[in-house]
């Protein structure tokens, strides 16, 4: 298996694709073997093995056949960019994982998910 890392998200999500390109700028600038995948694109969806649905409610992070999803997957993004991994230590501590993943989990994602049905209705 490889090294390679591939990222799962909502590029019509203003917040989502704001925050994957500046990690794409950030692992260009590195020369990472990671990708991005939009969600958008019905190919490289397929790829992942999950509905768009579901790929729009959380980050998906795959690395060596695992995929990670939520904060998990954020913190795996981050420990691969240089200029990141600081915070895949901090938000990897066991007392701010368990908040941010709730905050993740309850507020966030679920604000996010609902702009985005509100997207597909317009």
């Amino acid at each position: 298996m490889s090294n390679k890392i591939e990222v799962l998200y909502n590029g019509s999500c203003q917040v989502c694709s704001r925050e994957v390109n500046h990690y794409a700028r950030l692992t260009e600038k590195s020369a990472l073997p990671i990708t991005y995948d939009d969600l958008g694109d019905p190919q490289k969806l397929a790829g992942w093995g999950i509905s768009a649905d579901a790929a729009a409610k959380r980050l998906h992070v795959r690395k060596n056949g695992q995929t990670y999803v939520g904060l998990p997957a954020f913190i795996m993004l981050w420990r691969e960019i240089p200029q990141t991994c600081w915070l895949a230590h901090i938000f990897d501590m066991p007392g701010i994982h368990w908040t941010a993943a709730r905050v993740y989990n309850h507020l966030l994602a679920p604000i996010l998910y609902w702009f985005h049905l509100r997207r597909l209705k317009s």
